[in-house]
C-alpha cells in the first residue's frame, strides 16, 4: 500500500467512525425524546364551549375490571387546504383541498334509490349501528418522529399512523355487525390516476376514494397544503379526517349520504348535506385523536394546535360553505376529542346552528 492510498484508507475509517458516532448519538436523542414525550400526561377536560345536542349529554361509561372500554376527553384559513367529501361509489373522491360549489368534476353521485348493504333509509343516518358501539377503546400509538422536510420520513410517519387506525378502527367496528376492511393506502409522491379521478388536482393534498376504499396522500403536498407545518399533530388530523371518511363508507354512512343528495334538487340542501358529513368525520377523526391521547401524547400544547388546525381548514367565506364554519370544524373536532363515543358524532340530528 503506498503512503498516499494509506492516508486516504485512514481518511475513510474515521470518517465512518464520525458517521457512526453521529448515528448513535441520534439514536440516543430520540430515545430520550420518546421517553420524554411518553411522560407527559392527557390535559385535564376542558369545559364545552358550546351547547351538546341531547344524543350527546348522556352520562359517560367508566372503566370497571370486567370492561376494556374507555372515554378519553379531549388543518387552513383560504392558504391552508379544506376538506370536500364528494367521495360517491364512483365518483368524486373526498378531498383535502379547496372547496368546490356544487359536484367536482367528474362526480357520478349514488342513486336514490341505491341503498348500502343492510341500509335501513334514513335510520342508516341517524340510527346507525356505528352509534352503537360504545366507548372507543384506548389505542397505544406513540407518534413516530417526523422531520416534515423529509418525504421519506413522511412516508414512514403517515405509514406508522395509519396502521394505528387500522387497528382502532377495526376493534370499534367488532361486534357492530359491521363489515370492516382497512382501505389501501396510495401515498404519492408524483402524479397519477385514481378511479376517483386524477391527482393531484390545484389545492389537492389528501381524499378518500370510496370507489377502491383508497386514502391518497399526496406526501409533499399535505407539507405544502399546510403551511409547512412543522406540527405532527397537524398531519394526524388530516389523516385522521381522511380515513374518517373511509369509516363512514364501512358503516354504510357515505352511501346513504350520497343517495339522499342526489335527490335533492337544491343546491343549498345539497350543502347543507355535505356540512354534516364532513363535520361528522371530524368528530370521527376526533374520536381516534382522543384514543391515542394518552400514548401518543397529545398535551395541551398538541390539542391546542389540532383546534387550531380544524378551525383554518373551515370555510371561511358563507357563500360557499361545504364543510362547516370554522368554529363548527374545532367544535366537531374537540367534541369527539372529549366524549370518545361514535353516538356523539351523529352530526345527522344536529340542530342547524351547530352544522353552520
Amino acid at each position: 500500500m503506498s503512503l498516499r492510498t494509506g492516508i486516504i484508507f485512514m481518511g475513510a475509517c474515521k470518517a465512518l467512525s464520525a458517521r457512526r458516532t453521529g448515528i448513535e448519538g441520534e439514536v440516543a436523542r430520540r430515545l430520550a425524546a420518546r421517553r420524554r414525550a411518553t411522560a407527559v400526561r392527557r390535559r385535564a377536560d376542558e369545559g364545552s364551549a358550546y351547547a351538546l345536542p341531547p344524543y350527546a349529554r348522556r352520562p359517560r361509561q367508566r372503566l370497571s375490571l370486567g370492561v376494556l372500554l374507555v372515554l378519553l376527553t379531549g388543518l387552513s384559513a383560504t392558504g391552508f387546504a379544506a376538506f370536500i367529501s364528494v367521495s360517491a361509489m364512483f365518483g368524486a373522491p373526498a378531498h383535502a383541498g379547496p372547496v368546490a360549489a356544487g359536484d367536482p368534476p367528474g362526480a357520478a353521485p349514488v342513486s336514490a334509490e341505491r341503498s348500502a348493504p343492510g341500509d335501513t333509509g334514513t335510520d342508516s343516518l341517524t340510527g346507525n349501528p356505528l352509534y352503537a358501539s360504545g366507548a372507543m377503546t384506548q389505542v397505544t400509538c406513540p407518534a413516530p418522529e417526523l422531520d416534515a422536510d423529509d418525504p421519506a420520513s413522511m412516508e414512514d410517519f403517515l405509514h406508522e399512523l395509519t396502521t394505528c387506525l387500522d387497528t382502532a378502527w377495526r376493534k370499534q367496528f367488532a361486534g357492530t355487525g359491521l363489515e370492516f376492511d382497512a382501505p389501501s393506502r396510495i401515498y404519492w409522491y408524483t402524479a397519477g390516476q385514481s378511479p376517483c379521478g386524477d391527482f393531484p388536482t390545484a389545492g389537492t393534498a389528501a381524499f378518500y376514494c370510496q370507489a377502491n376504499e383508497g386514502l391518497y396522500l399526496g406526501i409533499e403536498d399535505i407539507v405544502e397544503n399546510s403551511a409547512e407545518s412543522k406540527h405532527p399533530e397537524a398531519y394526524t388530523f388530516l389523516l385522521s379526517h381522511e380515513y374518517a371518511h373511509h369509516v363512514q363508507g364501512e358503516a354504510g354512512l357515505l352511501d346513504r349520504f350520497h343517495g339522499v343528495r342526489a335527490a335533492e334538487d337544491d343546491g343549498s340542501a345539497k350543502d347543507r348535506l355535505t356540512r354534516r358529513s364532513e363535520l361528522q368525520a371530524n368528530c370521527l377523526g376526533g374520536l381516534f385523536l382522543g384514543a391515542v391521547a394518552e400514548s401518543y401524547p397529545i398535551g395541551s400544547e398538541e390539542h391546542a394546535n389540532i383546534l387550531a388546525d380544524a378551525e383554518r381548514r373551515g370555510d371561511f367565506d358563507p357563500s360557499e360553505r361545504t364543510h362547516g364554519s370554522p368554529a363548527s370544524g374545532r367544535m366537531w373536532t374537540a367534541h369527539g376529542m372529549d366524549r370518545g363515543d361514535p353516538a356523539a358524532c351523529n352530526t345527522w340530528e344536529a340542530r342547524e346552528e351547530l352544522v353552520d
